[in-house]
């Protein structure tokens, strides 16, 4: 049963993102401290919180929002590593690994905005 967040499979996997994110920002050039490695580890950082948040709130409309700005920040982060990739600050294989643990995510996202919303539309249903 899930009591907290971090019972929550795709926040664990959101928090391997972070640390995939953190990796590969470690190896950039200190130019791009304030800027692209900033912007990486923010965004990253943002998908897991959000998920811990989204968890945490009473009204599943609330929750589903949290949600859907995690899933945001998924692509928020996939299109800066399309940078990163350009700028040759990583490989395509540490970018095919990024993108396909961020798939992941974004499915179980995805999965979850789902069930939030068929618990929402199932209580609604039961109290009429």
């Amino acid at each position: 049963m899930i009591k907290s967040f971090e019972d929550l499979i795709v926040w664990q996997k959101s928090r391997l993102l972070n640390q995939k994110i953190y990796m590969i920002t470690s190896k950039f050039p200190a130019s791009e401290r304030s800027n692209l490695t900033s912007q990486l580890r923010r965004a990253s950082v943002s998908v897991s919180a959000n998920i811990a948040e989204g968890f945490g709130r009473y009204h599943s409309q609330e929750s589903m929002q949290f949600y859907r700005t995690a899933r945001g920040s998924l692509l928020e982060i996939r299109s800066h590593l399309y940078i990163c990739l350009d700028q040759k600050y990583m490989d395509k294989v540490q970018l095919n690994e990024a993108i396909s643990l961020i798939e992941e995510v974004s499915k179980m996202l995805s999965g979850l905005i789902k069930q939030t919303k068929n618990y929402r539309l199932n209580k609604l249903s039961s109290d009429n």
